[in-house]
């Protein structure tokens, strides 16, 4: 009994656990991109008093009806305040609820999310494996990198130029594996963990030493400082390649073709280009200079080209009558026996959708349209290998009124 109400069960925790993740994820995004433009909009103080307390930069502003002054002491206040806010629970609820929902979505159902046997023939339980090593080797290759050339001459350069290179191998890799939306899905889980256990491993560790040092009364090192600089703007730079792979998940076209992975690695590296636009244009505000926005423009232009790169091949005169004709009930009953029955049936109903009978399939015409043809949302992953002129059908049966007799 408890079985049949487990894809109910677990549609409840998909949807709460998606609500939550969203919630935890503005809040983290929102503190950070705010701090980033902080850093980048501060000045140096002109006020005695402020210089004399070891102020470094300091912003006014004002938001709803008030005004604030925030101000940055490049070590510590003289004196440590008693009340000491520290952001870090955004950063770890998001991964939290992120990967609980990547659970109940892709591991739960792995053999139907994960695998693809049209791409790579391998148990369940192998790609289980797999996708959860790309997250623990991605943190390990990216933090490799990070420690070894990041103090270097040219180290921010060679560290981005590094990581550039391991997200397309990543993409390659990961597109060549699993299915085509895992596969994106899990490029962004992988550079979001990487965020998370930036936070988790080096940048709140780092503070609490530097905040005991100074309660101690000893120097601080400074590389604490850094590190946590240097982390804290790569999140920012991560964070739209993260979103747009999390996205992904709802636009089924993006990742199937050949070259899908290349689809990921334009998409994510758009994404970067318009964030550091952004980045760069808060300190040119600062210092008087012109916003940089040829890197947004860039990364426009490179999303305008991948829209005409994408855009599908003009019909042909075959298909442009066949589109003229309206589909019958029989004809689309053939295409929804084949495709969808297997999982909306009397004894799997899968998102409470089930469509084995005349009355069942017409209730559910619009889901049907709206899933298969206008979203190409279902099947899943494509599974039941339905073809463009499969959809074409449902959608001409659909436009024609739906009929089931």
């Amino acid at each position: 009994m408890m079985s049949a109400y487990l894809p109910y069960a677990l549609d409840w925790a998909n949807l709460l656990l998606r609500w939550a993740h969203v919630i935890t994820a503005i809040a983290w995004i929102g503190s950070s991109f705010y701090f980033v433009f902080l850093d980048s909009s501060l000045t140096r103080p002109v006020d005695p008093d402020l210089v004399a307390k070891g102020v470094d930069g300091e912003l006014w502003a004002v938001h709803g009806g008030g005004f604030y002054h925030p101000q940055k002491y490049m070590v510590a206040p003289q004196q440590m305040p008693d009340n000491l806010h520290w952001f870090y629970w955004e950063a770890y609820s998001t991964w939290l609820t992120g990967f609980a929902l990547f659970t109940v979505l892709y591991l739960f159902n792995a053999a139907t999310f994960l695998v693809d046997k049209n791409i790579y023939d391998w148990s369940a339980g192998a790609a289980i494996a797999a996708a959860l090593g790309f997250l623990v080797a991605g943190w390990g290759v990216y933090d490799t990198v990070c420690r070894v050339f990041g103090q270097k001459k040219n180290g921010d350069l060679i560290v981005g130029a590094g990581l550039l290179v391991f997200v397309v191998f990543a993409s390659w890799l990961a597109c060549q594996l699993f299915a085509g939306r895992a596969a994106f899905l899990l490029v962004g889980a992988m550079l979001a963990t990487a965020m998370s256990a930036n936070v988790f491993v080096w940048i709140i560790p780092g503070q609490r030493k530097v905040v005991a040092q100074l309660k101690a009364g000893q120097p601080v090192n400074p590389v604490y400082g850094w590190r946590a600089k240097q982390r804290s703007v790569h999140n920012t730079y991560f964070t739209l390649p993260v979103l747009i792979a999390m996205l992904s998940n709802h636009y089924g076209w993006l990742s199937v073709g050949a070259q899908n992975w290349l689809v990921l690695v334009l998409l994510m590296l758009a994404g970067a280009l318009i964030r550091h636009s952004f980045v760069a244009r808060h300190k040119a505000g600062v210092q008087g200079r012109r916003a940089p926005w040829e890197y947004a423009v860039a990364g426009t232009v490179m999303l305008a080209g991948l829209v005409i790169w994408m855009a599908p091949a003009p019909p042909s005169a075959a298909a442009i009558a066949a589109a003229a004709k309206p589909a019958g009930f029989a004809e689309v009953k053939s295409v929804i026996d084949q495709r969808c029955v297997m999982c909306h049936n009397a004894q799997l109903q899968n998102k409470g959708i089930a469509l084995h009978t005349p009355e069942l399939l017409g209730q559910n015409a619009q889901a049907v349209y709206q899933q298969a043809v206008v979203l190409r949302l279902m099947p899943f992953n494509n599974a039941t290998q339905i073809t463009e002129d499969e959809r074409a059908v449902i959608k001409r049966w659909f436009e024609a009124g739906a009929p089931v007799n």
